[in-house]
């Protein structure tokens, strides 16, 4: 057969053969990248290894103990989507990220990117980096969370509806220590605040750093859980971060905030 490379007595290896091997590793390596840092990685080595030794005393025709594992194995994709539904979640999401249609096609799109570019989603930066300079200043805690191919409306719903223009000063109002929605996290998207005072998903990543608080957990929380980019202002060091596909970066400057929000608004608009 023309896709056949290999054959050493009764061993045939082809083409496909390569190609299944190939993608059964690159899964294995994108669910280890998915579960990295969490307890669910134990979880996963621990069924993988009942799962080798439930094959290996089938080889050597052990059929009590065969039979025991046989059962476990049985209901394992019941007990991987119990155990696992929230790394289930990430990892549909996770391939949902690399779909051309996640930023989806519009003809305002095609036809007035170089108008938007001036018009819209500039001033908006703006907004967001002069806010950001002024509440660091004033060593007053925020997030923002900034998304363009999902308004994220189950987040949405935890906070006050909005539907507001972005402005510096709106910002900074919401962001006020006395301020009802002070310690939730603000939504924007489609160059709009859609809502504030939002609760958002802890991140249980253990490789995080110790010292960070409970608005970075967030911020990297959502970002695991969506394709948003997080923006967090510290309370306590006054200091600007932020959060992109799970990963915290610290302490960045004003303008790297500045061109760190260029590039997310280009890459859509």
């Amino acid at each position: 057969m023309l896709y056949l490379f290999v054959k050493i007595g009764f061993l045939e290896i082809g083409f496909a053969d390569l190609l299944d091997i190939f993608l059964v590793g690159l899964l294995i390596y994108q669910i280890y990248r998915l579960l990295k840092g969490s307890l669910a990685l134990n979880i996963f080595l621990g069924l993988v290894l009942v799962y080798f030794v439930w094959f290996l005393v089938g080889l050597l025709e052990m059929r009590l103990l065969a039979s025991i594992l046989g059962q476990f194995i049985e209901v394992g994709v019941i007990a991987l989507l119990i155990v696992f539904q929230p790394e289930v979640r990430k990892f549909l999401i996770y391939l949902g990220r690399g779909s051309i249609l996640r930023k989806g096609f519009s003809l305002r799109r095609i036809f007035s990117k170089s108008n938007r570019k001036e018009a819209e989603y500039y001033p908006i930066i703006k907004s967001i980096v002069a806010a950001a300079e002024h509440m660091r200043e004033q060593g007053t805690g925020a997030i923002l969370v900034l998304s363009e191919s999902s308004r994220l409306q189950f987040y949405a719903n935890t906070g006050v509806l909005m539907d507001s223009l972005v402005s510096s000063k709106l910002l900074e109002s919401i962001f006020e220590k006395n301020s009802p929605m002070h310690d939730g996290a603000v939504i924007i998207s489609d160059l709009r605040i859609i809502a504030a005072g939002c609760v958002l998903p802890v991140s249980d990543n253990n490789e995080l750093p110790s010292r960070i608080g409970m608005r970075h957990k967030a911020t990297v929380g959502i970002t695991e859980l969506s394709d948003s980019l997080a923006i967090v202002i510290s309370e306590e060091k006054t200091t600007i971060s932020y959060a992109r596909n799970g990963r915290l970066t610290q302490n960045i400057t004003i303008d790297e905030l500045h061109s760190i929000l260029v590039k997310f608004y280009e890459a859509y608009y």
